[in-house]
């Protein structure tokens, strides 16, 4: 089994971007747990955790251009406008959108330029977009739109759908397996993959396959893809009955699914996770990094999950069970966590205002 450190897989990059950080005095209570499935046993409310805004349906990913968040619905496929008010506003709706499980408008994404992309399944499977903008802050509309990168078998479930775009400029999408777990190893299949994308959708020529999309491969369902001020790549991921991981990515590497679900055998040749996790803890969908500090957004495991960059096998567990199902977690430009509920889904009861954007400081 593959065991590398932080420096030797630091995720090779043209430039690093400068990351958002912010501090409170809150204290933090935090435990070591390598490869653990033990629950950490406290919890910490960060300090002027409140809502942006609510009745949100489904929604799955803020970014933000400027001081301006945008923020979408999986199944309606609506795009919205956010101000730091919490006023809420219709960009419109992404043409050609097929909800059903969890298909739909996914992640959303925005370059160096201010461009929006978009990940979301159509009626040919999942395709990742460009989509032009109309108008200014405040009365944003949406203009030509752009497949640039098409073909992704999608499925009721598993669908992945994160995207990102890393300090050398490339655009990285988790794919899941759509269901069809063996497509994970076959590096012929673009499921069970994480992409790595020109802006333009072409194949990078550093890219490790050759004429190929994938960056790395053995993945069931990746939902977060964040990047620390050194370049290292981490990525949350679905598991099935046994263990959720939290992986740092190399080019090339193979994470094991379906083989192995979590840390496995030595022999494997498979890259371990630093961080695991069972479900019922965890379910984690979208992460941030903050100054040194991974954060995990996680749905069954109802918390906002801290890793130390610096030790991954560390974990401090925030409001625990306080807002319900937590589907992503963003940076805003003026440092804070802007975190999005996910209860509207039908698995778990809403809440009066569900669903919601919470803000909170950024702890410790």
């Amino acid at each position: 089994m593959t065991r590398r450190s932080l420096l030797q897989i630091a995720l090779p990059a043209l430039g690093v971007a400068a990351l958002l950080s912010g501090c409170t005095s809150t204290p933090a209570v935090t435990t070591t747990t390598p490869r653990s499935s033990t629950p950490a046993p406290t919890s910490a409310t960060p300090a002027g955790a409140g809502d942006i805004t609510t009745g949100l349906a489904l929604p799955w990913s803020i970014v933000f251009i400027g001081d301006t968040a945008l923020v979408n619905e999986r199944d309606t496929g609506r795009i919205l406008e956010v101000n730091a008010t919490g006023s809420t506003r219709e960009v419109g709706v992404l043409p050609g959108v097929v909800p059903g499980g969890e298909a739909g408008l996914l992640g959303l994404a925005v370059d160096a330029e201010d461009r929006l992309y978009a990940y979301s399944t159509g009626e040919d499977g999942n395709r990742i977009q460009r989509i032009g903008l109309t108008g200014e802050p405040g009365s944003y509309g949406l203009g030509d739109v752009a497949t640039i990168f098409d073909g992704i078998p999608s499925g009721r479930y598993h669908n992945g759908g994160r995207i990102g775009f890393g300090p050398d400029g490339m655009l990285y999408a988790g794919v899941g397996d759509a269901g069809a777990r063996e497509r994970a190893q076959d590096l012929d299949s673009l499921n069970g993959k994480i992409l790595r994308l020109t802006p333009d959708g072409d194949i990078p020529s550093d890219n490790p396959f050759p004429d190929s999309p994938v960056f790395s491969y053995g993945h069931r369902n990746v939902q977060g893809l964040a990047w620390a001020a050194d370049g290292t790549m981490f990525a949350s991921e679905f598991g099935q009955d046994t263990w959720d991981e939290l992986n740092i990515i190399e080019a090339g590497g193979n994470y094991g699914w379906p083989g192995v679900e979590g840390v496995g055998d030595e022999s494997d040749g498979y890259t371990d996770p630093v961080q695991q996790w069972t479900p019922a803890e965890a379910s984690p969908s979208g992460i941030a990094i903050a100054g040194d500090t991974v954060y995990i957004a996680n749905l069954r495991g109802e918390t906002l999950r801290a890793v130390p960059v610096a030790d991954p096998s560390a974990r401090t567990d925030y409001l625990v069970g306080e807002y319900g199902r937590l589907r992503t977690v963003s940076v805003a430009p003026d440092g804070r966590l802007w975190l999005l509920t996910n209860n509207t889904n039908g698995r778990v009861d809403p809440r009066p205002g569900d669903d919601r954007i919470v803000s909170i400081e950024v702890p410790g």
